[in-house]
C-alpha cells in the first residue's frame, strides 16, 4: 500500500518553519508502516531547505521514506505522465475532516483494515462502568 504521510501537525507539532516536538508515536508507527512493507512517501509543503531538514529530522529517527513529495524516487517534472498530485492509497494528515487520530489507531486502521467506528466501539465495549457508582444530580438549591 502507498501512503503520504505529512509532516508539520501530522508527524510534528506545528511549529513551521520550525521543527515541532514529535507527536506520540509518529516515527515509531512509521517505521511499523515500512517494516510491514508499506511505502511511506513524505507529503510536505514545505520545499528546498526547510524539507531537507524535515527529511533529516525523519532519518534521524529512523524513518526513511520511499519518496518525498513524488510518487516514486526516480520521478522528476520531465517524467512522461508526471503531476504534482501523488497516487496514493491512504493520505494521513492532521486537517482530514475529524482531525489526526491517534498514531495507534492509524496503524490498527491500515495493519488490521479497521474503519475508525470499529477501533472506538472495541474500546468502549472494554469499558466496565458500575451502576452502583453513578453520581446522584444535586438540585440547584442543593451546596457543596
Amino acid at each position: 500500500m502507498v501512503i503520504a504521510v505529512d509532516f508539520d501537525g501530522t508527524i510534528v507539532e506545528h511549529r513551521y518553519p520550525e521543527i515541532g516536538k514529535e507527536i506520540i508515536f509518529a516515527t515509531d508507527t512509521l517505521k511499523a508502516l515500512i517494516r510491514d512493507g508499506h511505502r511511506v512517501i513524505l507529503w510536505s509543503v514545505r520545499e528546498g531547505e526547510l524539507l531537507e531538514e524535515a527529511v533529516k529530522w525523519c532519518r534521524e529517527r529512523g524513518v526513511e521514506f520511499y519518496a518525498v513529495n513524488k510518487d516514486y524516487p526516480e520521478e522528476s517534472p520531465s517524467t512522461p505522465d508526471y503531476s504534482r498530485k501523488l497516487k496514493a492509497d491512504i493520505f494521513i494528515d492532521d486537517r482530514n475532516v475529524g482531525g489526526l487520530p491517534d498514531w495507534g489507531s492509524i496503524y490498527q486502521m491500515i495493519s488490521q483494515q479497521k474503519s475508525m467506528k470499529h477501533i472506538l466501539e472495541e474500546r468502549m465495549a472494554h469499558r466496565s462502568f458500575d451502576d452502583s457508582t453513578e453520581l446522584k444530580k444535586k438540585k440547584w438549591w442543593q451546596r457543596g
